[in-house]
């Protein structure tokens, strides 16, 4: 998801009560829900290369292990630099190192239970493996999971500064609401994907391989569809629409795109090409189409999830082999 999301889903968490276990509680849960995010540098790499880094060992086991106490270490540091100073203020509570600990690790466990929830997918085991997950429920980023966020966040914050007693229920909403829509979202996820294989099965005369859902942006209703089966000459795949509220929820997007590359020079391409190596460690339903050129054969690389003019240049590679790479 989004850092706004996870800063908003760390300060709720905050607004429950938590904050007021140990000083500095509300900063750590913040900070904590966007953490794992450091391998963002890798975007600054080369090429599709950041494809391979991103969701990977900063979201897997060992470092949700680690970056809490790494962090609570620097909080509990900040706050005894600031005492020293004569900065610190009056008004924040004693640190709990405890307390700030168990605050570090629930920020961070948000942050991936939060990016498993779309399409992109997150490797929630790296380094022990490079498996991919995926929710397939929400779009990455969501307004209405903003809305109820800031609501909640917004309304307690304000029942607090009065001095209210029930300061702590706006939060508690939001958050059961947020959880009730991200479970929602699961069930409209599975009956779009059901409903799918099933008319791909009707029109197509045999079952789909693979069926995904791409979460959609505002209208959490509807689903793009993409599923994928062997065709006769090498993988197809087929786009669809899906929308819950329609009576044939099913509609047919474009035609097939088929594969056209061997088996062969996709390994060659993997083998080879640092950039192709990179992209099919992410792709989930790549797509592989050759053209024949003076220098050797172009292996045009994309994925069926992101494609399109708006999307397609930063999720797509371009691979040429010598003219034996058949």
């Amino acid at each position: 998801m989004d850092n706004l999301t996870h800063s908003l889903a760390g300060a709720v968490l905050g607004q429950l009560g938590l904050k007021k276990k140990t000083g500095l509680g509300m900063a750590t849960l913040i900070i904590a829900a966007n953490i794992p995010d450091i391998d963002a540098v890798a975007t600054l790499l080369d090429g599709v290369q950041h494809l391979a880094i991103r969701r990977g060992i900063t979201h897997g086991p060992i470092a949700i292990l680690l970056l809490p106490l790494l962090l609570t270490g620097i909080m509990i540091g900040f706050d005894r630099w600031e005492a020293k100073r004569g900065k610190r203020p009056a008004e924040r509570l004693p640190i709990h190192k405890g307390w700030l600990l168990t605050l570090a690790y629930i920020g961070c466990l948000s942050h991936p239970a939060l990016d498993w929830l779309n399409s992109y997918g997150i490797r929630l085991l790296e380094p022990f493996s490079s498996q991919w997950f995926y929710g397939d429920s929400i779009f990455i980023i969501d307004i209405w999971i903003w809305a109820a966020l800031i609501a909640g966040l917004w309304i307690s914050r304000r029942r607090e500064k009065k001095g209210r007693d029930d300061w702590q229920r706006p939060a508690w909403i939001s958050f059961a609401a947020v959880c009730a829509y991200i479970f929602a979202n699961g069930l409209i996820t599975g009956k779009a994907e059901s409903d799918t294989a099933l008319a791909v099965e009707h029109r197509m005369g045999q079952s789909p391989e693979q069926v995904v859902a791409n979460p959609m942006p505002v209208t959490f209703w509807r689903r793009d569809m993409i599923w994928q089966m062997a065709g006769t000459n090498g993988t197809e795949y087929g786009e669809a629409q899906f929308d819950l509220f329609d009576p044939e929820p099913v509609y047919w997007k474009g035609e097939l795109v088929q594969n056209n590359a061997s088996s062969k020079m996709i390994e060659e391409a993997r083998k080879t090409d640092q950039y192709a190596r990179a992209f099919l460690l992410w792709s989930r339903m790549p797509v592989f189409q050759q053209e024949e050129k003076p220098g050797g054969i172009s292996l045009h690389i994309s994925d069926m999830r992101f494609r399109g003019p708006m999307v397609e240049d930063r999720f797509s590679v371009t691979a040429i082999l010598p003219q034996d790479g058949k």
